[in-house]
C-alpha cells in the first residue's frame, strides 16, 4: 500500500491544514523581530522546556477527566509548543515545521511495514518486534531483542521519575526478574523500610537518599503486584490535600501559624468529615 502523499490534500479545501498553516502564520507574527511579542522573543529551546511538561501532564488530566473541549483546548497549548519550538529553530535556520511532520510520517511507514508494505502480522507482539528491529537498523545497532539494558536506561532518562519506576519495574518483570509472590514483595518492603530507618539515624545523607529510593522502587513494585497505578494515586493524595487544605483555609479564623498542632489537626479532620459528606 502506498501511503498518502501531502499533495493529495488540498491546502485550500483541508480544513486541518487551513488551521494549522493559520496557526503557523500566528507564531511566526508573534516571533517577528520588529513586530512580534517580547516573552516569545525572549523564548529559547530550553527556557520552553517547563511548559512543554506543564501542557503534556495538562493534556493527561484533561484525558482522565473525560470532557471533550477541555481535552481539546489542552492539545492545541501542546501543539502550540511544538509549533513555538519549529519556529525558533526555523529562525535559526536549523529546521522547520515541515521537517519535524515528515520526519514522524517517514519513521511511521517504515516502522509500519504491515500497513505501508507487503509484510505480514500476526498479532501485536509481531508489531512490536518489527518495530524494535526496524528502529535498531535506523540507529545502526544490532538488533537485541533479549537486550532490556538501553530500553531501561532511556525510561530513566526520560520518563518522570514515578513512571520510569513502574515502566523499569514492569519489563524487568516480564523478562522473567520477579518474585514468585506477593509476600516476597512485601518482605522487601518491610527489608527496605528498616534499611531506610537505619539510614536517617546513622548514616550520611548519600545513603540517606539511596534507601528512600529503594525504599520508593519496592513501593512501585507493590502496586504493580497490585494492578494499581502509582502516578494516578499520587495525583489523587495531591488533589485530595489540596481540596481539605483549601476547606482549613475556609475555615481558618486566624493565621494557620498561629494554631498549635493540636488544633490544625482537628481543622484538618473537620476537613476531611465535611468533605466525605459525614457533616452537613
Amino acid at each position: 500500500m502506498t501511503p498518502t502523499q501531502p499533495d493529495a490534500l488540498s491546502p485550500i479545501t483541508s480544513p486541518v491544514l487551513l488551521a494549522l498553516q493559520r496557526l503557523v502564520e500566528v507564531v511566526a507574527e508573534l516571533r517577528h523581530p520588529e513586530s512580534g511579542c517580547p516573552w516569545d522573543l525572549a523564548q529559547t529551546p530550553q527556557t520552553l522546556i517547563p511548559y512543554v511538561i506543564e501542557e503534556a501532564y495538562e493534556v493527561v488530566e484533561a484525558i482522565q477527566v473525560g470532557n471533550a473541549d477541555d481535552i481539546a483546548e489542552e492539545l492545541g497549548d501542546l501543539l502550540l509548543q511544538v509549533v513555538l519550538q519549529a519556529q525558533i529553530a526555523q529562525d535559526k535556520s536549523q529546521f522547520d515545521l515541515a521537517v519535524v511532520a515528515n520526519g514522524i510520517a517517514d519513521k511511521l511507514v517504515r516502522r509500519h511495514p504491515h500497513v505501508f508494505g507487503d509484510v505480514s502480522v500476526a498479532n501485536v507482539q509481531e508489531v512490536n518486534r518489527n518495530w524494535e528491529r526496524i528502529k535498531a537498523e535506523e540507529k545502526g545497532l544490532p538488533y537485541e531483542p533479549h537486550q532490556l539494558t538501553p530500553k531501561l536506561q532511556k525510561y530513566s532518562r526520560t520518563l518522570p521519575p514515578l513512571m520510569a519506576a513502574m515502566k523499569i519495574s514492569q519489563k524487568a518483570a516480564a523478562a522473567g526478574f520477579e518474585w514468585e509472590n506477593v509476600e516476597g514483595v512485601w518482605d522487601k518492603f518491610w527489608e527496605e523500610l528498616a534499611e531506610f530507618q537505619q539510614a536517617i539515624a546513622s548514616e550520611p545523607k548519600a545513603n540517606q537518599q539511596a534507601e528512600l529510593g529503594d525504599l520508593l522502587f519496592t513501593i512501585v513494585n507493590l502496586a504493580r503486584w497490585y494492578d494499581l497505578d502509582p502516578t494516578a494515586a499520587l495525583q489523587g493524595t495531591h488533589r485530595r490535600f489540596i481540596e481539605r487544605f483549601t476547606q482549613v483555609e475556609a475555615v481558618a479564623e486566624r493565621s494557620l501559624k498561629d494554631y498549635s498542632p493540636a488544633e490544625l489537626e482537628s481543622l484538618w479532620q473537620q476537613a476531611k468529615a465535611k468533605l466525605s459528606g459525614n457533616l452537613s
